[in-house]
């Protein structure tokens, strides 16, 4: 049984279609998710640093839509693994409460012991890491796999998945447990 650490933010909930949403209802706008393709998290939108702000608002980290299979694979990797989802959320610090709520929500078979709200990913010790970020990616010592998003579209340093359905595959995850 392997341990397996997952993130949130643009891997298991859509930030960037969030923020996408966000833009274009504040300023009538709509920006194309292939825009942001190489530009920092948050960043590549008409007005810069416009996204900042949104992630500092209550209620921005409750109301983040689903990525797409992630409610299935998450739930057939934990027939077979040790997961833990775990986030850098301390930085927003209104975060906390909303990411609780979120994955009680829309995963309610984790249990609260499995979930990891923390600042640096560096002291994460599992078999395998699925994040969007280089910087929580570098320092882990086991598989890193690099969950596609705009900010990291570039890279080339990591094993890369860019759907749920990849990550069962690579798994190997039987079309009836997902």
């Amino acid at each position: 049984m392997a341990r397996i650490a997952i993130d949130m933010d643009n891997v298991m909930a859509d930030l960037t279609s969030h923020m996408i949403h966000l833009y274009e209802q504040k300023h009538g706008v709509r920006v194309s998710m292939e825009s942001l393709n190489g530009h920092p998290d948050g960043g590549g939108f008409p007005i810069e640093g416009e996204t900042h702000a949104f992630i500092r608002e209550a209620g921005f980290f409750r109301d983040l839509p689903v990525m797409p299979d992630s409610q299935e694979v998450i739930k057939a990797l934990m027939e077979k693994h040790e997961v833990f989802i775990v986030s850098a959320a301390t930085e927003f610090p209104l975060s906390l409460k909303e990411k609780i709520d979120w994955l009680e929500e829309h995963f309610p078979y984790i249990s609260w012991k499995n979930i990891v709200l923390c600042g640096s990913k560096t002291i994460v010790d599992a078999d395998y890491m699925i994040d969007d970020h280089d910087k929580n990616l570098r320092y882990f010592k086991g598989e890193r796999l690099l969950f596609t998003a705009p900010h990291n579209i570039y890279l080339t340093d990591y094993k890369r998945v860019n759907s749920w359905k990849e990550v069962a595959e690579y798994f190997q995850l039987t079309p009836a447990m997902v």
